[in-house]
């Protein structure tokens, strides 16, 4: 024992040259759906379908309860990666095939781990690279239903720690994770058309024609709530919660403010397209890419539209069809004195995110 106190200066997550080929992080804390996580996010998100609105509905459609939006399932899931992947983060650069399986009911236990597929070091920038992880959550790990509610993989800029360490890079296959969307079943006799006033008239599978881009009419203004919602999701990324930090150096950090955790605009875009798409849809089953294309920050309001690109017959359900679409967020930021076709005067609108999504939706002719 010495008089003075020990002083430890800790450092939090993972650097650029901490990831290794193959490594697999088992996350921490894992989370619980509670009623109050769930009201909070899925109002928050303006989501709209009703089977995470009404308990009649959803049970009447085969589920057991209030369904956790996939965008929600994905707030809780991403969050539990940060601290091992992404906190010493400059940016989230893409998500890739992000497949959802089980549905998640409130009471549900979600756990994640990821596993390191690559890392490549910036040719121009010594201080930072990009590294590729593989994520998969499950739920009730131990439990009679046990399962597995969603798989990605993304890539994240990094900061080195020692800006002078030599990383070598490296690329490896992803693993075959088994993940598809759970449905609940059809029932011929059962009486869904009482039900579809609950829903959006204009947003079943024969609606949505390949060609068309719809142009959402709802937007919705992020404030500082954005750091509440942030660390309520543990999501422990300093920046989008530590001023101060990007103070003390605003040319290191994207636009040199705290730039909002990009789940939110990601379930914001989701929640503001759902009447015109996926009111009456029983699921997302594949978001194949999706990037966030400029940082959105406190002040700052989302627009979203959704393209529709292809629809199809499902393979083994004549109830449903499966929609492809290309989800567009956007923010409008001032201009003063410019014109520009796409916005208001003085305005110009800038892209902040894209997502290609296909969805599981009822058919008009089963369901209404």
């Amino acid at each position: 024992m010495t008089e003075s106190p020990r002083i430890i200066r800790k450092k939090s997550g993972q650097f650029l040259e901490d990831f290794e080929s193959g490594q697999v992080f088992r996350h921490k804390g894992g989370k619980t759906v509670t009623e109050g996580l769930f009201t909070l996010f899925t109002d928050f998100s303006m989501a709209t379908n009703p089977l995470c609105k009404n308990a009649r509905y959803a049970r009447a459609h085969g589920y057991e309860g209030l369904v956790c939006p996939s965008g929600l399932v994905m707030l809780i899931a991403f969050s539990q990666t940060v601290e091992d992947i992404s906190e010493n983060a400059r940016a989230n650069l893409e998500y890739i095939d992000m497949r959802y399986g089980a549905p998640v009911y409130i009471g549900d236990t979600i756990e994640v781990e990821t596993k390191v597929l690559g890392v490549r070091p910036s040719s121009s920038r010594p201080n930072l690279g990009i590294v590729h992880v593989q994520s998969t959550a499950r739920k009730n790990i131990g439990g009679h239903d046990e399962s597995i509610v969603m798989t990605w993989q993304r890539k994240v800029q990094v900061y080195k720690n020692d800006e002078d360490i030599d990383v070598e890079g490296f690329q490896i296959e992803p693993d075959p994770i088994d993940c598809d969307l759970w449905l609940p079943d059809y029932h011929p006799d059962a009486d869904y058309k009482s039900l579809a006033h609950l829903s959006s008239p204009d947003s079943y599978f024969e609606d949505l024609e390949p060609g068309t881009l719809i142009e959402h009419s709802r937007g919705r203004t992020v404030t500082d709530e954005h750091i509440a919602l942030t660390g309520i999701l543990d999501n422990t990324s300093q920046v989008h919660c530590n001023r101060f930090m990007i103070g003390l150096d605003p040319d290191r950090y994207v636009g040199g403010e705290l730039i909002i955790f990009g789940g939110i605009p990601f379930v914001l875009c989701l929640g503001i397209s759902g009447p015109d798409v996926s009111d009456n849809a029983l699921g997302d089953v594949v978001y194949t890419t999706g990037r966030h294309t400029a940082p959105l920050q406190a002040g700052d309001t989302v627009f979203a539209s959704t393209e529709v690109l292809s629809r199809g017959d499902h393979p083994d359900r004549a109830d449903i069809g499966l929609v492809e679409t290309r989800l567009y967020g956007h923010k409008f930021v001032a201009d003063e004195g410019e014109g520009h076709e796409d916005a208001p005067p003085g305005w110009k609108k800038v892209r902040i995110f894209e997502l290609d999504r296909t969805l599981a939706i009822k058919r008009r002719s089963h369901y209404a």
